[in-house]
């Protein structure tokens, strides 16, 4: 049992004696004036209307918009800048940033110093970023709604939440919308990423060099991009969703020994997925339908465990260029392939025969393209009938030795009511 020395106790007893709830008039300026008059733990409650005035939240206090008041910076850097401990915001509109990349002119914007700040229920408008972790440990960003720049191309916009050096931090449940990524990560550790809905981005989630973190249940809806780990170890990408992303649902760049499990991508344009040297992945559960191509290895990706997934529709399976065969299944079980047509006659769930989803004409089209026009050809069917009547002549590649008989749809799929 923990014990409190005496002056412990004295110590909160006063905290709790003198904090205090300020009611903060609507004037230019009221918030830093009581900011200055105020203690740790003290409470503002902001009326409701427009402060035309950037603040800094230097102490342990709470800054409370009660859902209708509006911190308007009209151009002047970061709107509110946290550099104390234990700071909370909430029910604020914050509008008007700064639009200097440089300085990383932000909505809310949390420095280094600034440990286990709460940033809750807030919405967030036209800001260069919305929020911006920056080296702020143990922070949680929760319940806000982000609304970026439309003014200026893509990648000249501020992304919706930045996170750079902050082990610890939490991003939960959160809206976000337009400006250029919707959650870009970089050099951090130990951080979830949960249940946060992201749309018409660049990239929904981009994480750079971020170490044994979660990107767990989001939802990724007409971006460019889904959901991209580069250069990253020990990262579990889980029972996340793409829906119309325009060029990938999940790409891992350089990633390693992570886990991609329960994921529902469907209709990326270009891939499902898209592996780049990317070595020792856990690939299981997920489904990849209406993809140009279901998942795409590259690069010496090796290694990895493909299991348990779904391969629905897709115009291309599997891209996957190799002299050897690679088996994708593991203790008799393989993954579902909407192409195969197979028997089960002990109706067991696994098909009776292995399941090949390239050939070697597949490998001639992927490196001659022109040789498209070809496909109908009774010289390309002869070579197909001959391949699947002999595999010894195949040349390599992914073998699927107990393909499923019917796919499993993951949870993730429940939490789009429809597709778009």
């Amino acid at each position: 049992m923990m014990k409190w020395s005496l002056s412990a106790v004295f110590a909160l007893l006063a905290s709790a004696v003198s904090a205090a709830d300020w009611d903060v008039p609507l004037r230019d300026g009221a918030i830093s004036e009581i900011l200055a008059q105020a203690e740790d733990g003290d409470v503002l409650r902001l009326a409701a209307g427009t402060y035309n005035e950037t603040v800094v939240l230097e102490k342990a206090v709470t800054l409370d918009g009660q859902g209708h008041a509006t911190l308007d910076g009209q151009g002047n850097g970061s709107v509110i800048t946290v550099t104390g401990n234990d700071v909370v915001v909430r029910g604020l509109t914050v509008v008007g940033s700064g639009d200097r990349h440089e300085d990383i002119d932000s909505g809310i914007q949390l420095k280094k110093t600034a440990k286990a700040p709460q940033i809750l229920d807030n919405v967030l408008l036209g800001n260069l970023y919305g929020i911006d972790i920056h080296g702020a440990k143990d922070s949680l960003v929760a319940g806000n709604r982000i609304e970026g720049r439309q003014d200026r191309l893509m990648n000249r916009r501020g992304n919706g939440i930045y996170v750079w050096n902050a082990p610890g931090s939490i991003v939960e449940n959160n809206d976000i919308q337009w400006g250029r990524d919707g959650i870009f990560v970089n050099s951090s550790k130990r951080n979830i990423f949960r249940n946060n809905q992201m749309r018409e981005l660049r990239f929904a989630v981009h994480y750079m060099y971020v170490d044994r973190s979660e990107v767990v249940g989001n939802v990724s809806i007409g971006n460019d991009l889904g959901f991209a780990v580069m250069f990253s170890t020990y990262v579990k990408v889980k029972d996340n969703v793409s829906i119309n992303d325009r060029e990938h649902g999940v790409m891992l760049n350089y990633a390693n020994r992570s886990e991609i499990t329960g994921n529902y991508v469907k209709s990326a344009k270009e891939k499902c997925t898209f592996l780049y040297n990317s070595n020792k992945n856990d690939f299981s559960d997920n489904w990849f339908e209406g993809c140009g191509i279901g998942i795409h290895f590259t690069a010496g990706s090796a290694d990895n465990r493909i299991v348990g997934n779904a391969f629905v529709g897709n115009r291309t399976q599997v891209k996957f260029v190799s002299s050897k065969w690679h088996e994708w299944s593991e203790d008799g079980r393989g993954n579902y392939w909407s192409d195969n047509a197979a028997f089960d006659v002990n109706g067991d769930g696994f098909a009776d025969s292995p399941y090949r989803p390239n050939d070697s004409m597949d490998h001639v089209l992927w490196s001659q393209p022109a040789a498209k026009m070809l496909l109908g050809s009774p010289a390309v069917q002869m070579v197909r009938w001959s391949q699947s009547a002999f595999p010894a002549l195949l040349p390599g590649g992914v073998i699927d030795s107990h393909p499923l008989m019917k796919p499993v749809r993951p949870a993730a799929a429940e939490k789009v009511e429809h597709d778009g």
